[in-house]
């Protein structure tokens, strides 16, 4: 059942609107059963959806590495059907696609996120064949976030096992170095291809690089970016106190997410 999810209050499956409690997943079905799917979420801003063309570009992107023919016009239609059942809000649609061809959508309330944030490096490895994808497959993901937990942090930094720093399992990293100068992992180190990450790249002056976990550990502020996020202060990477919280760095890429997200649905 679909509906066991305490923080969905509506969903489609296959077009048909329904409420928790109403929505099941006929089986066999391999996104459930393997984890072999797409999926996206996507910010809702009163009820106005945020960047929506790219995210389901980027869906797109992901079906066709893994061979997945998606069913976007439907996936689209879907969305705008489900969003409008509702009274206008600010909440996130995720929508998923299955080995199958199901096609299943969720309204969801916007997690609550503290103030900042404190970070536990995990060692990991990216699956070079899933590299950019959004995939159904996020045990990884989920684990490392438990660890992290379990090491008295809220949540885990990837970093590959030369070094590298890689990205939260759910969000990007950006930090500061003691020169000023923005940075964080480009794609090609391994790491998703982040809409929020995208339109703070495209209006502030950031070094994008392959650059070892030191590097970040000398860092004077940093800040998470993701759909839920926006830009979200970071206080603690491991052992290291970082000296600036919500600092300048910070707060511009905040602003520059503003600025992304006025000119995509308005003031």
């Amino acid at each position: 059942m679909l509906g066991a999810m305490a923080d969905v209050f509506k969903f489609s499956v296959d077009g048909e609107i329904l409420e928790p409690g109403e929505a099941f997943l006929p089986l066999p079905d391999d996104g459930l059963l393997r984890g072999d799917g797409v999926f996206e979420v996507a910010r809702i801003y009163g009820g106005r959806p945020f960047a929506l063309g790219p995210h389901f570009d980027r869906m797109k992107k992901s079906a066709a590495a893994i061979g997945l023919e998606l069913e976007r016009g439907l996936l689209e239609s879907d969305a705008g059907r489900l969003i409008s059942s509702v009274e206008p809000c600010d909440c996130l649609v995720r929508i998923i696609q299955t080995r199958s061809g199901r096609r299943i959508l969720s309204l969801e309330e916007l997690p609550a996120h503290t103030p900042t944030i404190t970070l536990a490096s995990v060692r990991y490895s990216p699956t070079l064949i899933l590299n950019g994808v959004k995939s159904l497959s996020y045990a990884a993901n989920m684990q490392a976030t438990r660890l992290a937990k379990e090491a008295g942090a809220d949540e885990a930094l990837f970093v590959r096992p030369d070094g590298v720093v890689l990205e939260p399992p759910t969000s990007s990293i950006f930090w500061a170095t003691r020169e000023g100068q923005l940075r964080t992992p480009a794609l090609e180190a391994g790491v998703l291809d982040s809409i929020t990450r995208r339109k703070i790249v495209e209006r502030l002056e950031v070094e994008e690089g392959e650059f070892q976990f030191e590097d970040l550990l000398g860092a004077t502020e940093a800040f998470l970016a993701s759909t839920t996020r926006e830009a979200h202060p970071v206080s603690r990477i491991d052992e290291y106190e970082l000296p600036k919280v919500d600092g300048e760095q910070t707060r511009a890429a905040a602003e520059a997410f503003a600025q992304a997200l006025a000119a995509d649905i308005g003031d």
